[in-house]
């Protein structure tokens, strides 16, 4: 049933971050999005989206927090959308106990967006409510839905999961490194090269390690590392012209740094009993 202009209830809207009035109901976020096009050929209007939501609402019990509206829009991602930026940002300040939208494709028709983005709003304790969808995770069934929402969510990611961990492995059993460079190296064309200036820098370091009584600590120091940073560094085993991935050692497309006999000494000292001073 449609109500009249005449005798549609009046609907409390609170502005910013004020508090909902004691017994007022939870307080709801209204997101609304139309692009020029859409408009113009399927009527989804701000004001159309907006009225019925309001009710919706109301119906259900709540006070309006905040009408976020995004017009002239794409749907294609949701970073170009201020006005869905700055409601999720209060969603995760916990500003209001639910969003409302009028369909999903006004929220994002991103598949991946969408279930994600549901999924934070979980970790918020935020409903989400879509109107035409009969989605909403208020009822045990919407619950129901948001579970079946949210597994496809840890779905999308264990698939995003292997995929970078297959192409990982892949490029380091074709001899590429899956890291950022180590310290006397740099990247070109995704092909770890030799920086001169910096493997200059890292002889030295093994020359004075292993060639006098310098503590790890003033070496450190000497060429701006951390302690731990040095330890890395003198214990990278990239610098042999390997690749290391999960566990596994495999030789490099790189040219090693330092020769295997000048990697055994370091790792020897290291391992001895060393002291910090």
């Amino acid at each position: 049933m449609t109500l009249s202009a005449q005798n549609e209830p009046k609907i409390a809207v609170l502005s910013g971050n004020q508090p909902a009035q004691p017994g007022g109901g939870p307080r709801a976020a209204i997101y609304v999005r139309v692009s020029t096009e859409e408009q113009a050929q399927h009527g989804f209007s701000l004001k159309g989206q907006e009225e019925a939501l309001k009710n919706y609402c109301l119906a259900l019990g709540y006070q309006i927090f905040k009408i976020y509206k995004d017009e002239g829009k794409s749907a294609k991602d949701l970073k170009h959308r201020p006005a869905m930026q700055e409601m999720l940002q209060d969603a995760e300040q916990q500003a209001f106990s639910a969003i409302f939208i009028y369909k999903l494709d006004r929220f994002s028709r991103s598949l991946k967006d969408l279930i994600l983005t549901i999924e934070k709003l979980k970790e918020w304790q935020v409903d989400f409510v879509s109107l035409q969808d009969r989605i909403e995770t208020a009822s045990a069934s919407g619950k129901l839905m948001f579970h079946i929402i949210s597994a496809f969510a840890e779905f999308e990611r264990n698939i995003i999961g292997e995929r970078t961990s297959f192409g990982m492995e892949r490029k380091t059993m074709e001899g590429g490194i899956v890291t950022k460079p180590p310290f006397g190296y740099k990247m070109n064309n995704k092909k770890l090269e030799i920086d001169l200036e910096k493997s200059s820098q890292l002889a030295e370091i093994i020359k004075q390690f292993l060639g006098t009584d310098i503590s790890l600590n003033k070496l450190a120091k000497k060429f701006d590392l951390s302690v731990n940073g040095l330890k890395k560094i003198l214990a990278n085993q990239t610098y042999l012209g390997q690749v290391k991935f999960a566990g596994e050692t495999r030789a490099g497309s790189h040219q090693a740094l330092i020769s295997k006999e000048t990697f055994k000494q370091i790792q020897d000292k290291l391992g001895s009993k060393w002291t910090i001073q």
